[in-house]
């Protein structure tokens, strides 16, 4: 019983693997030193912590992006983006084009293949709003054969779309 209580005792008093009345007096000594000297870095104060129970390596370094941004652990959302971003500069004629008529084919393309693969059977809106997306391309389409016709095969044949004229 005393051995528990002895070890209660000196579980309180450790931080960190540290008896916590010298992490304080460490920690102290620091601020009475810090005074004359000039403000220390964040990583600098790491290293403080990292002599008591050693920095994590990861703090060390800038994170790597390919752990974050990879496409497994993205959100539907975020994949949607980058497809977007990749179809747009596809088809952009310009670096400063985002609107023009096979871009915004070529987006929209891309939405109604992502939103038919996900729709539900019962869920009326979203196929609503699909409708609208393909009455908006199929206009578009309309209007780019009637303007740019090489701009209109081209958006045919890189994006696998059909040549279907209204009679």
């Amino acid at each position: 019983m005393k051995v528990r209580e002895a070890d209660e005792i000196e579980s309180k008093t450790m931080v960190a693997g540290v008896v916590y009345k010298d992490l304080k007096e460490s920690l102290y000594l620091i601020s009475q030193n810090g005074d004359s000297k000039p403000k220390k870095t964040m990583i600098q104060r790491l290293d403080v912590l990292g002599q008591l129970g050693g920095t994590p390596s990861f703090m060390l370094h800038p994170p790597k992006e390919h752990l974050f941004f990879h496409p497994d652990n993205m959100s539907s959302g975020e994949k949607m983006k980058l497809e977007l971003q990749k179809v747009r500069d596809d088809f952009k004629m310009s670096e400063s084009d985002c609107g023009s008529a096979r871009v915004q084919v070529a987006q929209l393309t891309t939405k109604i293949k992502h939103l038919s693969s996900v729709l539900h059977k019962k869920d009326k809106h979203s196929r609503k709003g699909l409708q609208q997306m393909v009455q908006n391309r199929k206009k578009l389409l309309k209007y780019l054969r009637r303007t740019d016709w090489d701009s209109y095969c081209l958006v045919l044949s890189k994006l696998g779309l059909r040549d279907n004229p209204d009679y």
